[in-house]
């Protein structure tokens, strides 16, 4: 699809897709002189006003209808305000059950650019594979709707930063689903750690762990099934053959579609990580692992372990998806002067560290000969550094409906939504330079203010993915890329 401005009677513009080789208007003279295309290829704030009932519901499209898509089908189908108007979908089998639950009304598209042509759709929710889902969302920006968009946000660097300058110049709402934010507990975790209730924190621990071998399988390359549009699910990816384990929900172990469990569980806690604590100081990061044991032709790590360096504190990142064992009890802790807290969607834990003099802490095994050091008995009754105690309130379903509501209020407000662009644009570059460094074999240098890698031409390169034609020429036509 490529973009067009044609003038609407009520001050806004209509954007409607055209055949490849046809006319495009340059949107690149619109970005680099700083004019907001809102003005130009999107409904402003109040132009969006003037639009029939705008102010009490919500017009919805959504782009993809996998498990993710259907759980937001249902959140969105709960909340009074918004109307469920069209669904996108590449598989026509899952298009009628989507469009079933949806509503007899529903309008059924399997190009997702006629869903964008809909005056009718103001926001757009988009729950496709990963590669997808920076290319859908700047062309949804650019076509005057706003974005719902899962996780993980982008599938390299360079992505973020473009998603981010398009939705500002468009000036469009953008909520990404890192829905955890909108965990009430997750909100509470947060105000205990920034009012100091852990201290100086000083570490902090990802990790997650499964066991699925030997995995998958290898099939052949095939035929595509007759229902699904394998061209138009690859998209920008690179043309390859219809493999079974590349398309529906596998693809996300192939390096061309995602970043394996790094970004797809490792993105949700460097989120949180980012919220509370903030990843603008990444320095240095360094990565190893492999696919050491599944027996399959997936790509991504089976294991990893990754290190990430800032101004004064380090995190860690743990996957294991052959090897389980006691299932961790909390996929994200923060470590301070003061304690610790584990958090996961069910709730979080505070565990205090004991006051005590350092001298206490020296081993005695037996009492250390002439010139040791002199240890001190703990007398009377134990301290804390801090207040330990558990919270056991966390509802994961709440905090899907309520992240829901927060992009519905969102549209309404014109205010900044609980996810962010930018800051989950720092999550899942956290994630990206971890894979690179695994992938390369080395530790990689960044510049986070300048988002760049130091020293490293080769690395530096891998920052940014050609998007196979005709979908490079979007780029192009929105002044990206």
């Amino acid at each position: 699809m490529t973009v067009r401005i044609r003038e609407r009677s009520f001050g806004g513009v209509e954007a409607f897709s055209q055949n490849p080789g046809a006319d495009i208007v340059d949107r690149r003279s619109f970005l680099s002189a700083g004019i907001a295309l809102s003005g130009a290829s999107a409904l402003s704030a109040a132009s969006y006003e003037r639009v029939s009932g705008a102010n009490e519901r919500v017009g919805v499209g959504f782009i993809g209808f996998g498990l993710i898509g259907k759980r937001h089908v249902l959140d969105f189908k709960s909340q009074a305000d918004a109307d469920l108007v069209a669904l996108a979908e590449v598989h026509r089998g899952r298009l009628d059950e989507g469009a079933a639950l949806m509503g007899s009304d529903v309008k059924k598209h399997t190009d997702f650019r006629r869903l964008l042509d809909d005056r009718d759709v103001q926001g757009v929710v988009v729950s496709t594979p990963d590669h997808w889902h920076a290319l859908m969302t700047m062309l949804a920006c650019a076509a005057g709707k706003d974005v719902y968009v899962e996780k993980p946000l982008t599938l390299f660097v360079r992505e973020g930063r473009w998603m981010s300058d398009v939705a500002q110049h468009t000036k469009r709402v953008v909520q990404v689903g890192t829905q955890q934010r909108s965990g009430r507990h997750y909100q509470r975790a947060r105000q205990l750690i920034k009012e100091g209730h852990l201290g100086r924190i000083v570490s902090v621990r990802v990790e997650v762990a499964r066991n699925i071998f030997p995995g998958f399988g290898s099939p052949r390359d095939q035929e595509p099934p007759a229902e699904l549009d394998w061209d138009l699910w690859l998209g920008p990816a690179p043309k390859r053959p219809y493999n079974p384990n590349r398309a529906i929900y596998h693809f996300r172990w192939f390096w061309d579609y995602s970043g394996g469990q790094t970004t797809n569980w490792g993105a949700h806690s460097f989120d949180i990580v980012d919220w509370v604590i903030s990843l603008d100081k990444l320095r240095g990061i360094s990565s190893s692992g492999g696919r050491f044991c599944l027996q399959d032709n997936g790509e991504t790590p089976d294991l990893q372990d990754a290190l990430f360096e800032f101004d004064g504190w380090n995190a860690i990142w743990s996957m294991r998806e052959c090897a389980c064992g006691e299932t961790p009890r909390f996929p994200l802790t923060f470590f301070g002067t003061k304690g610790s807290l584990g958090i996961s969607r069910q709730g979080f834990k505070v565990t205090p560290d004991l006051d005590v003099p350092p001298a206490s802490l020296i081993p005695q095994f037996v009492s250390h000969p002439i010139g040791g050091p002199l240890t001190v008995k703990a007398s009377g009754q134990r301290r804390f550094r801090t207040e330990g105690f558990e919270d056991k309130s966390g509802d994961d379903r709440a905090q899907f409906v309520d992240h829901v509501r927060n992009f519905l209020d969102c549209v309404k407000s014109r205010k900044q939504p609980l996810s962010d662009l930018e800051s989950a644009h720092r999550a899942v570059t956290a994630c990206h330079l971890a894979n690179l460094s695994l992938r390369l074999g080395r530790k990689l240098r960044w510049d986070a203010a300048r988002e760049e890698i130091v020293g490293d031409a080769e690395a530096a390169k891998s920052l940014v993915r050609p998007y196979r034609q005709p979908w490079d020429r979007e780029l192009k036509a929105m002044g990206v890329g």
